[in-house]
């Protein structure tokens, strides 16, 4: 008994020797991971789609998809592809895309001062939508160079841009908000206010904050909101008035909770302009004594200037970060390659000048109708056939690179930064997001690791779900494009 004891015990000691050698050659031996990749044929496509997009909570949705590959016109998969939808931000695209055909990569928008005499300076904009507080520095500091210290009329040009500077069809709620701010040719911080609500203590109103301290001369402030206890649910609602002149809070923030931060519209954009151009003026030791809005422009010798980063930067703002701004800027700039129709809405030249583009590019005319140019309106209507047109134009033009470039990419950047994360379709998607109330959109290209390139416009609109259900069931549609195969 002692002896089979001891043979056992020995027999234990080396096993448990063994499985420590194995364990100490598992972790100096380099693991490789396995990946284990879903991959289907294109015949089976349509039906896993479809069980998707036939899901009984989307029984009341309206899809809108086309997927071909990137380099011919073969349908791999078509879902009303030829009706019309509204796409919200994918308007960027034949924005951008006009853009950079007409404008090239290269261009720049140009802000300049010019000397009209006896102490009379002009300033002149021109719709740079990437001017702010840092550009008026640099013309105040290029001023106070050339020996200024007073200017007896600052007069504020702003008729580079004519028209409306908010599109009539623009919901209220949304020119409200800083990504519904007006477009005019003196743009300067984007048009916007930001303004911080902050706890204070138990049951007192929230605490109001502007970026600028100035702006509180400016709003009259109805404040309505109140801090609670702690770890209670919070929510701030800011509203402005049809007037412009006061901000409405409510709602309530727990008194260990962080600040709401509000982008608001600013009212009047060239009032705005003309006040922090003085502000850094008076920074800089120059005064003024009088400021004039008029576009009865003379525009003698230019004493000053500065130019907004290259198109190509701009566009990177415009879609990465779909900018509407940026986006209504752009299409107004467009107008420059008609000057025969000056005295016209700029807005309306420059969606001319995208419609013609569209067409070079080979984009159905009878795919879309385009109002503005950053797709805030809900009288854009688009199919998914005439992105898909436009996706594919493009991709065969010079500038390609610079436009794929724009794109949100895939749990990288942009709007797709937080998606498609752990999926196989990470860091291959190159594509544009739309969201608006009830509708979804995406629209771009993939670069299918075991099949060849696709270009693919995926739309939702009239859906009752919460935005993040319509994306989840996009991404899943995307996913299976990226797990295609020849087969």
């Amino acid at each position: 008994m002692l002896k089979k004891n001891y043979v056992s015990l020995i027999l234990l000691f080396i096993s448990i020797n063994i499985g420590s050698i194995q364990k100490i050659a598992q972790a100096q031996t380099p693991v490789t991971p396995v990946t284990t990749t879903k991959q289907i044929c294109p015949a089976q496509l349509s039906s896993a789609i479809n069980t998707i997009i036939n899901h009984p909570q989307f029984s009341r949705v309206r899809w809108g998809i086309l997927v071909k590959p990137l380099s011919s016109e073969k349908i791999l998969y078509s879902q009303d592809s030829q009706k019309y939808f509204i796409s919200a931000s994918n308007m960027k695209l034949f924005t951008t895309a006009a853009a950079l055909q007409k404008l090239g990569a290269d261009f720049r928008i140009r802000t300049s001062i010019y000397d009209e005499g006896n102490g009379v300076l002009r300033v002149v904009g021109r719709g740079d939508p990437s001017f702010k507080n840092a550009q008026l520095t640099i013309l105040s500091k290029q001023l106070y160079q050339q020996g200024i210290r007073q200017i007896n009329q600052l007069i504020a040009d702003d008729s580079y841009f004519q028209g409306e500077v908010v599109n009539s069809s623009w919901e209220w709620e949304d020119i409200q908000a800083d990504y519904g701010a007006p477009v005019n040719s003196l743009i300067v911080n984007e048009n916007a206010s930001i303004l911080t609500s902050l706890p204070q203590t138990i049951g007192q109103p929230l605490k109001i904050q502007w970026n600028d301290p100035t702006e509180t001369y400016h709003w009259k402030v109805e404040n309505n909101s109140v801090t609670t206890e702690a770890d209670k649910p919070g929510f701030v609602q800011v509203n402005r008035d049809l007037k412009g002149q006061i901000i409405r809070i409510n709602g309530q923030l727990a008194v260990n909770s962080q600040p709401d931060i509000t982008g608001l519209a600013v009212f009047d954009p060239i009032a705005n302009f003309i006040r922090q151009f003085r502000q850094n003026l008076a920074k800089e030791g120059i005064t003024v004594k009088e400021t004039v809005n008029s576009n009865l422009s003379k525009n003698d010798k230019e004493i000053a200037a500065v130019e907004s980063p290259p198109l190509s930067e701009l566009l990177l703002e415009t879609n990465v970060n779909s900018n509407n701004l940026y986006a209504e800027a752009l299409l107004r700039s467009l107008a420059i390659k008609k000057p025969e129709e000056k005295n016209q809405n700029t807005a309306d030249v420059g969606l001319q000048v995208v419609r013609e583009t569209l067409t070079q590019l080979g984009v159905a005319p009878a795919g879309y109708v385009i109002v503005d140019g950053s797709g805030l309106s809900r009288k854009n209507l688009t199919t998914p056939a005439a992105l898909v047109q436009l996706l594919q134009g493009i991709d065969k033009s010079p500038q390609a690179a610079v436009f794929r470039a724009s794109l949100p990419i895939s749990g990288v950047k942009g709007s797709l930064k937080n998606r498609f994360l752990n999926t196989a379709a990470a860091g291959i998607v190159q594509a544009k997001t739309g969201s608006m109330t009830g509708i979804s959109t995406l629209s771009g290209y993939m670069n299918a690791p075991n099949y060849e390139p696709l270009v693919f416009s995926i739309m939702v609109n009239q859906s009752e779900q919460p935005g993040k259900v319509m994306r989840t069931a996009i991404d899943e549609i995307v996913v299976l494009l990226s797990e295609l195969k020849r087969c």
